[in-house]
């Protein structure tokens, strides 16, 4: 048996949150914000010069695709509502907003070298100086899933020279918005982007090159993130004095049976998650386990070489330590034990770790993927801490899944519970944890659930003409968390 110092935490952790937890206040310099990303709620797809993005152009051409077959044309209309959403952020008392750029807004030709479109710079220059009018920090997530089709067409994060571009667009930000905007996140959960995205057909682009295709995806991804970072820190940092993050997102893996292979099983699937793109951020590469049994599985399958790409030396020099702090985006739990019920090759017959669900934990009514375990989220910054040396770590997304009511109390005890994780990790178990942030403010199109699956602390009425937002329940009870800066039990 392998060991290791993590292994205790599945088995020596208690799960119970205690009286004196209600005690608790968050930290002066804890950080509170609501998020939300640039296709889910703009809209105007066609408007101002924009060019299509690989969500616009999948579902035009497969809307059924779609569990509503809605998109994102209109969406919340932020583009046109942005004034209103901010006076929502203000009200609730948020310290930042996060929210992402579109690509295909600020270069609608999107390969490098291209001209800015200044009617898209208008927009996001007029959303950044309101928010800083009202005392709202800025947080900029540079790319949120939406790639623009040209780049797709010429092959996407498969294509290695995507790069580039990329690190073209970043430092055309950092250039336009850097000289008020400090906080920068370059990827939004790159797993979504290449597993569900190129690996299968979960998401755009729909590519469903398993086993392959995420771990190019993901090479490419982290290759982009190290150079713009690289890039921020030459020319930009020096003046602009800002920090950069990537966001990435795992479950809490908890053991299905108390024992040490459960314990292992769960830890290595940690590994091949939040591992798979933060073990390079802290130690430069791939986590040793990925590298041994992809190489491994990879020749047994008959490929000449391992499917798991190789970091150059100077790519890993370049890669460690490129970031100021790391973004988690956690919503659950689920239990691990060894095994797999995925054909190979893919990455999770390469992790051979199954996962299942306890009965007993609240499911989401909308969204059946997601349950209601607090203590997962303390279990999960503990391991962050323990693995990777309790490096800064801002919790960019945490959200419940409710119907369109308004009296949406699961999701008050959804926050509240998540909440108390937090206190306990910052409090109990001395995590290096900056911030929290809700997804989402309003309620948006949830991908391949539509809007079917409601996230929002604000109601939108997808049905009206105006798009109304009605702040709902939840919406009161974290002003309040904010403005206390405590659970009020």
């Amino acid at each position: 048996m392998v060991q290791f110092d993590s292994v205790l935490i599945f088995i020596l952790f208690s799960s119970q949150v205690s009286a004196e937890v209600y005690n608790y206040s968050f930290p002066t310099n804890f950080a509170f914000g609501v998020a939300s990303s640039a296709y889910q709620i703009e809209g105007a797809y066609n408007e101002d010069g924009r060019t299509d993005s690989i969500w616009d152009y999948n579902l035009h051409e497969k809307p059924s695709w779609v569990i509503d077959e809605s998109n994102g044309d209109v969406a919340c209309d932020s583009y046109h509502k942005w004034e209103e959403d901010v006076q929502l952020i203000k009200e609730l008392g948020a310290n930042f907003y996060r929210f992402s750029i579109s690509w295909s807004r600020i270069l609608p030709s999107a390969y490098k070298d291209t001209e800015v479109n200044e009617k898209g710079v208008a927009y996001y220059n007029n959303l950044i100086n309101k928010l800083l009018d009202e005392g709202i920090t800025p947080m900029v997530t540079i790319y949120h899933w939406d790639l623009p089709q040209s780049l797709q067409e010429n092959g996407g994060w498969m294509n290695a020279t995507i790069a580039d571009n990329f690190v073209f667009y970043a430092k055309t930000l950092f250039q336009l918005f850097g000289d008020r905007v400090k906080h920068w996140i370059t990827f939004n959960e790159p797993i979504e982007i290449c597993e569900a995205g190129y690996s299968s057909d979960r998401k755009a682009p729909f590519l469903n090159a398993a086993g392959v295709g995420g771990y190019i995806c993901s090479h490419n991804v982290l290759l982009s993130h190290g150079k713009t970072y690289r890039e921020y820190e030459k020319l930009f940092k020096p003046t602009q004095r800002g920090q950069i993050g990537l966001s990435a997102a795992s479950y809490w893996y908890e053991p299905k049976e108390n024992s040490g292979l459960d314990a292992e099983a769960s830890h290595r699937a940690l590994l091949f998650s939040l591992g798979w793109y933060i073990h390079p951020l802290v130690k430069g590469n791939y986590p040793p386990i990925m590298i041994e049994r992809i190489d491994e599985i990879s020749k047994k399958e008959g490929f000449a070489e391992s499917r798991l790409p190789k970091f150059t030396d100077s790519e890993i020099e370049m890669i460690r330590g490129s970031f100021d702090f790391i973004g988690l985006n956690h919503y659950t739990t689920v239990q691990g034990t060894f095994g797999t019920d995925f054909p190979e090759p893919s990455a999770y017959f390469d992790c051979g770790v199954k996962s299942s669900v306890d009965p007993e934990w609240e499911v989401a009514p909308t969204s059946s993927w997601l349950r209601n375990v607090p203590w997962g989220l303390r279990k999960l910054l503990v391991w962050i801490k323990n693995e990777y040396g309790n490096p800064p770590v801002l919790i960019t997304e945490n959200g419940w899944s409710s119907t369109a009511t308004l009296d949406d109390t699961d999701r008050i005890r959804y926050i509240n519970g998540y909440l108390l994780s937090v206190l306990q990790a910052i409090h109990e178990d001395g995590c290096n944890v900056l911030g929290y942030t809700h997804w989402s403010l309003l309620d948006n199109l949830e991908w391949l659930a539509g809007y079917s699956a409601r996230f929002g602390l604000v109601d939108v009425d997808f049905n009206s003409s105006n798009k109304t937002r009605t702040p709902r329940k939840s919406y009161g009870v974290y002003q309040e968390i904010i403005k206390s800066r405590r659970i009020n039990p």
